[in-house]
């Protein structure tokens, strides 16, 4: 028995993001440019946050029954803005990410606190994919999807 679950957690080890290798510096890059993402969305800046997107993107927000594609990308950020909503801080946690013949997607859980006009803070989560890939001489983002936390918060 105690060889079997030797065996089992010798098995598994690898496969714990704990002991993921590195990130490679594509990965690296991209990483800064997700986290450039969530600055843009802090400063209300869509022009910037524009710039990320591919312009065949198809995604699926948190926010849309559907999928949507770039032309609504920034709807989920000003349904926030029309309600008086600003973005207060946000802290994403890098759960993965994965090169991929000449695309890079990144899994991560992110925090984030709205701020009202009347400064009454709203706590929130999100899990969040994205893929990315080098479109002329850029990154831009060509494909993601946003989920609401499970019961445990993850």
């Amino acid at each position: 028995m105690k060889f079997i679950l030797a065996f089992v957690i010798l098995a598994l080890l690898p496969a714990s993001p704990l002991l993921a290798g590195a990130p490679t510096p594509t990965e690296k890059e991209v990483w800064s440019l997700e986290d450039a993402y969530w600055r843009y969305v802090q400063a209300n800046d869509m022009d910037r946050y524009r710039t990320l997107w591919a312009k065949d993107f198809l995604g699926w927000p948190l926010s849309s029954p559907e999928p949507l594609r770039k032309d609504h990308i920034t709807d989920w950020i000003a349904q926030h803005t029309r309600a008086g909503e600003s973005l207060k801080s946000y802290s994403l946690e890098r759960l993965a990410s994965q090169e991929t013949e000449g695309c890079v997607t990144l899994a991560y859980r992110v925090k984030l606190t709205w701020i009202s006009r009347d400064g009454t803070d709203t706590p929130g989560s999100l899990r969040v994919i994205h893929t990315w890939r080098h479109i002329g001489g850029q990154w831009q983002i060509i494909s993601g999807m946003a989920a609401a936390p499970n019961a445990q918060g993850h």
